[in-house]
């Protein structure tokens, strides 16, 4: 595998919808961007069901110029939904296309959805992306656009699924968190970007204020760290096909913004 430049590194942060992102991941995306790092996002639907007013292409048309708007504030390049909502699935086409994008991103890095989640958009985004990262260097793969393999070293790191439970209900515990207390109020202003989300909560969710959730998110992710106010929780996946044994761009990036819970990772075996 070829070695990442570490003076100019990418990330990509794939969500299954619109917002997903800004909820979970724009700390860390932030603190990465002041180091430098060129920033890619991806939500893989459109958004096309988050409305109880708008028609589907109405809405579709809003949530991507909102999409938009949070991606300028950090100056990342967003990137285009490829479904609408509740078409997320792990089937060939979509794998060709999440395969395309990661083969021309290049990303060093890849934030994505928690394998476990309350909703199957959420989980099927992420057996997406972690399949198109596994075939990037595939030569016999053909993706959709056609791109050529990507030989590349790529750390995944999961985001913490909502409340944060599992579909079973079962607390997720994470394996690293990021300090994101410095880049909160920018963390907000991004999530704010999504102005008819708050109005597709109250109403189908009965959740009063999405910013207010965010906040109540970080602010357990912070708890469960034991190191901070304000947290991201991550979750590294198997390096098996990505990268290698020891390879975590995101831990050496940012230094002591990012700890290491020395009680949840197992000790890899020799030569394995």
């Amino acid at each position: 595998m070829e070695p990442a430049n570490i003076n100019n590194m990418t990330v990509l942060a794939a969500g299954a919808h619109p917002d997903d992102i800004e909820f979970r991941m724009t700390g860390t995306l932030l603190l990465l961007k002041e180091k430098g790092v060129n920033i890619h996002m991806w939500n893989i639907a459109s958004g096309s069901c988050g409305s109880d007013t708008h028609d589907a292409e109405t809405i579709s048309k809003i949530r991507w110029e909102e999409a938009c708007a949070s991606a300028e504030l950090i100056g990342a390049v967003m990137h285009p939904p490829i479904v609408g909502d509740l078409e997320i699935f792990h089937i060939p086409p979509q794998i060709a296309k999440a395969t395309a994008l990661i083969r021309e991103v290049k990303p060093d890095i890849i934030l994505l959805p928690s394998p476990q989640d309350y909703m199957e958009d959420h989980e099927n985004a992420c057996r997406l992306i972690v399949t198109g990262a596994f075939s990037r260097g595939i030569r016999n793969y053909k993706s959709d656009p056609p791109v050529p393999p990507w030989m590349g070293q790529t750390a995944l790191y999961h985001a913490m699924p909502a409340s944060p439970r599992d579909n079973l209900r079962r607390r997720v515990k994470a394996g690293q968190y990021v300090d994101i207390t410095t880049v909160m109020d920018k963390k907000e202003a991004m999530l704010a970007c999504h102005r008819s989300q708050k109005e597709w909560l109250d109403f189908s969710q009965e959740t009063d204020s999405y910013i207010d959730s965010m906040k109540s998110m970080s602010r357990v992710m912070g708890e469960m760290s034991g190191q901070s106010d304000w947290a991201e929780g991550w979750r590294r996946h198997n390096h098996k096909g990505y990268a290698d044994p020891e390879y975590d761009p995101l831990s050496d990036i940012l230094g002591d913004l990012c700890w290491t819970d020395p009680t949840y990772e197992v000790t890899l075996d020799e030569g394995m």
